[in-house]
């Protein structure tokens, strides 16, 4: 498959490696971004061929895939829709953007996949939410699938509104999970660890119950009360939480991103 990139950032890079870890050739990556430090930093690293400007050479890719800024897309996408043929699918990582919106900034384009990656994909190791417009067949979903699936899992959903949840849950939750381990790390600052102490244990912690709930058919409160002894420490700290209501606060923060989601929709989409 040949795949163009229009942007050459953080995520579109990690999908570029992605890519050829999967097997492309970098021959047929192609990454356009009009700061040449980009430009430079992803021929030097992955040896593919990069360009300032939109122009007739993304004609001859599968697919493109749109890797910008929310504010930026609607100019992005009209100097893009020259360029872009009838068959080609156009893969949109931005968020917010509705597929709508996006196909008619692309002249009326209508093979649009639209899909909420996280940052966790920069080691291989993301989540992807993907919808797709009714002209997307099956060999065009594979092909996003493929691409997205370079860099993580991939989870499809019909109703394209659920992507604003996908962006609140796993789009912004990489952010959740770190500013718990912030809490734990000034938490054993607290209790007299340095910094490196603290940073390791509050790590390992996460990234081995997190792949523990992986392997396990069983549910997350399943797994917890397994750690929870009646009148131990463990009880101690949830009972704290509780009492705090930190997990109605966890659930209230990821609705306020949905919403945010929503609302960045609607006001893209005037454009």
């Amino acid at each position: 498959m040949k795949i163009a990139f229009i942007g050459g950032g953080n995520m579109a890079a990690a999908l570029i490696g992605g890519l050829i870890k999967r097997g492309v050739a970098p021959a047929d990556l192609y990454a356009i971004d009009p700061n040449e430090d980009a430009r430079k930093r992803n021929e030097a690293q992955f040896g593919i061929k990069t360009g300032a400007a939109a122009d007739a050479a993304l004609g001859t890719y599968d697919a493109v895939v749109l890797a910008v800024k929310p504010q930026i897309l609607k100019s992005v996408a009209e100097a893009l829709a020259p360029h872009l043929k009838a068959a080609q699918l156009a893969i949109s990582i931005v968020a917010g953007i509705r597929m709508d919106d996006m196909s008619r900034w692309l002249n009326g384009h209508t093979r649009i996949v639209r899909v909420m990656p996280n940052t966790p994909a920069l080691i291989g190791m993301g989540v992807a939410g993907l919808t797709a417009t009714a002209s997307v067949d099956d060999a065009g979903r594979a092909l996003a699938s493929q691409v997205l699936g370079a860099v993580g899992e991939t989870v499809w959903f019909d109703d394209e509104a659920k992507i604003d949840a996908v962006t609140a849950i796993s789009g912004s939750g990489p952010a959740y999970v770190f500013y718990f381990i912030e809490a734990l790390q000034e938490a054993a600052r607290q209790l007299g660890m340095d910094e490196a102490q603290g940073r390791a244990l509050a790590v390992a912690t996460f990234t081995g119950a997190a792949q523990l709930a992986a392997n396990s058919d069983e549910p997350p409160a399943v797994l917890r009360e397994r750690v929870t002894s009646k009148g131990g420490t463990t009880a101690a700290a949830l009972a704290s939480f509780d009492a705090s209501g930190i997990k109605e606060a966890i659930v209230r923060g990821a609705l306020a991103a949905d919403a945010r989601a929503k609302e960045m929709g609607d006001e893209f989409g005037k454009q």
